[in-house]
């Protein structure tokens, strides 16, 4: 943990969910431009056919990493909150070079929170995580249900008690059944939450079933929809996404011409209301 940086990172267990009290946040601000992105372990893909041709740079180093880690750090800089998905939490495909903290680092955000969802030992540390100019008041990392493991969600909350923003980062499962599963026990865990944004890879469209479902439960919306993300030199499919509650107001939403991943990065500014920020 270093002097400017908050770290996170537990590994997948069969509790359900740890939480660290950090230290009272500071007063929101009235306006948080947001980003989410599978930045794909630092992994520049092209075209479809290098999954094959270049699959080894899934377990092992590649010296095209970190250059690409600092042009994905250069494009985040601007951003208050930034979502990351598909990062490596340090082992041998990444150089043992925890790619969170050096996100955040290069990028020079204060605060970063990290969840390794599934912990292969020096071959690979998949992880999430969460770069923040906002001190947060807690961080909760949630075991996801489902029959295969390795899925998480991490909440983070912002303001006090009584004015709350929760922010919840997703990666989701493959199969249809197993993400309504997942987003039921993220509904669970949002509950009556008034100020909630819920970003990541959810590995659905915007009219799919399951974020209808989750919006129905919670109450969320996604202001503009079938904003394609993938893949990114040819993005078809709207995976990608930010939700946020109705007490929110969006600005703008876009997904940026940055192909530095398989995926995009979804973007969006909203403006908070009133009873968060003290005003």
């Amino acid at each position: 943990m270093s002097d400017t940086s908050t770290r996170l990172g537990w590994p997948a267990t069969p509790t359900p969910a740890e939480e660290a009290i950090i230290e009272p946040s500071a007063a929101l601000p009235a306006r948080l431009r947001l980003m989410s992105f599978n930045i794909q372990a630092g992994i520049q893909t092209r075209y479809y056919h290098q999954y094959f041709t270049r699959g080894w740079r899934h377990v092992l180093p590649d010296s095209k990493r970190v250059p690409n880690l600092r042009r994905i750090a250069s494009l985040i800089r601007d951003f208050d909150l930034v979502g990351l998905q598909e990062l490596d939490g340090g082992s041998l495909r990444s150089g043992f070079v925890d790619q969170t903290a050096f996100l955040a680092d290069t990028a020079e955000f204060p605060h970063w929170y990290s969840q390794t969802n599934r912990p292969l030992g020096r071959f690979a540390q998949h992880s999430n995580g969460l770069l923040s100019r906002l001190s947060a008041r807690s961080v909760t990392e949630h075991r996801l249900p489902g029959r295969i493991p390795g899925r998480g969600a991490l909440i983070v909350r912002f303001g006090t008690e009584e004015a709350e923003l929760m922010v919840v980062l997703l990666h989701l499962a493959l199969s249809q059944r197993a993400r309504l599963t997942q987003l039921a026990y993220v509904a669970e865990c949002i509950g009556s939450c008034e100020h909630v944004i819920v970003m990541g890879d959810l590995n659905c469209h915007s009219r799919s079933p399951e974020l209808q479902y989750l919006c129905a439960e919670t109450g969320l919306r996604e202001p503009f929809h079938d904003l394609p993300t993938y893949p990114s030199w040819r993005p078809e499919k709207n995976i990608d996404h930010i939700l946020v509650s109705p007490s929110l107001s969006v600005e703008a939403a876009q997904v940026l011409d940055a192909p530095l991943s398989d995926h995009l990065p979804m973007t969006m500014a909203v403006n908070l209301p009133a009873s968060l920020c003290g005003r």
